[in-house]
């Protein structure tokens, strides 16, 4: 197979989950909006650990750094996992065909690497699923993940914009180290944010 897609896709996912993790405010990180869930700073954790876990242990790939920044305050959780994503991504880079069907144990199954990594990436939007939730419970607005929000326009066959709050990983660091940057929301106007709602 050409790994190109999976290594494109995580690459996509690491610039997503930083995005999303920076819509948060540092007040935000011990909200809890129910006593089984977790809270933003919990959310951040398991990113960090679970990765870690899984590129080490399934997918042989160490990247020589430690599952959680050494002080976990949102700031340096973005840059943490910037630069754990970002090894983990140039040694993705390197890998071959072969590499990606060959087979790795997933909690005491085989299955082929690509199998797993596509795992990871899933496991990991499931997340940030959760998170834009949280976000939204809070009552923010939400910036575009994969396409336009209620907030950037409504629906796409209506016309809606994605509108990405930063351009790149290096953009947010510099940003989010100043306070972030906000750039400006059209909303949905008069226009309908779901397929079942006028």
């Amino acid at each position: 197979m050409d790994p190109a897609f999976l290594v494109d896709s995580y690459a996509t996912e690491r610039v997503k989950t930083l995005s999303v993790w920076s819509q948060f405010q540092d007040e935000d990180l011990a909200h809890r909006i129910e006593p089984r869930a977790r809270t933003p700073h919990e959310h951040f954790v398991h990113q960090c650990v679970s990765e870690d876990t899984w590129m080490r242990t399934m997918l042989g790939i160490d990247v020589g750094r430690p599952a959680l920044p050494e002080r976990e305050t949102r700031v340096e959780f973005l840059r943490h996992y910037a630069a754990a994503s970002e090894a983990r991504l140039a040694a993705l880079r390197v890998r071959d065909s072969a590499w990606f069907d060959g087979t790795a144990s997933f909690f005491g199954v085989e299955k082929s690497r690509a199998w797993i990594l596509v795992r990871r990436l899933t496991h990991t939007a499931h997340h940030r699923g959760q998170l834009t939730m949280l976000l939204r419970e809070l009552g923010r607005a939400l910036y575009s993940t994969y396409g336009p929000t209620a907030d950037t326009g409504g629906l796409a066959q209506n016309g809606a914009r994605v509108v990405y709050r930063y351009a790149s990983v290096e953009d947010l660091l510099e940003a989010e180290a100043e306070g972030g940057a906000w750039p400006a929301l059209p909303g949905a106007g008069a226009r309908p944010v779901s397929e079942r709602r006028p």
